[in-house]
C-alpha cells in the first residue's frame, strides 16, 4: 500500500524539484508557511536528501532523489513540464 502525499507535501516538493538545491528557508519564503515537518516526512519517505549545504548561511540544501524520478515515471528533471506555464511570476521567486 502506497500513501497518499497531502497538498503541503505536493507543494514543498514541487519547489525543491525545480529550485533545487534549496534550504528550507527558501522554500519556507516561496510557500510562506513553516516547512519543517513536510521536509521530514519527505526525507522519510526517500523522496528528497541532503545536497550539502550553503557557504555563507550553512544552511541545509535539499534536492529530490532517483526514488522521487522512478516514483514520476520520468528518467530526469528536464522532463518536468515547464513551471512558467503554471506559475507565471516564478522569476519574481528567484
Amino acid at each position: 500500500m502506497t500513501a497518499k502525499l497531502t497538498q503541503a507535501s505536493l507543494e514543498t516538493l514541487a519547489v525543491i524539484a525545480y529550485k533545487q538545491p534549496v534550504s528550507r528557508g527558501r522554500i519556507a519564503a516561496i510557500r510562506g508557511v513553516n516547512v519543517d515537518g513536510v521536509v521530514r516526512t519527505l526525507l522519510n519517505r526517500g523522496l528528497i536528501e541532503e545536497s550539502g549545504s550553503e557557504t555563507d548561511s550553512q544552511a541545509i540544501l535539499y534536492k529530490t532523489t532517483p526514488y522521487f524520478l522512478e516514483r514520476l515515471g520520468i528518467a530526469s528533471l528536464d522532463e518536468l513540464p515547464p513551471v512558467a506555464d503554471y506559475l507565471p511570476n516564478m522569476v519574481a521567486l528567484d
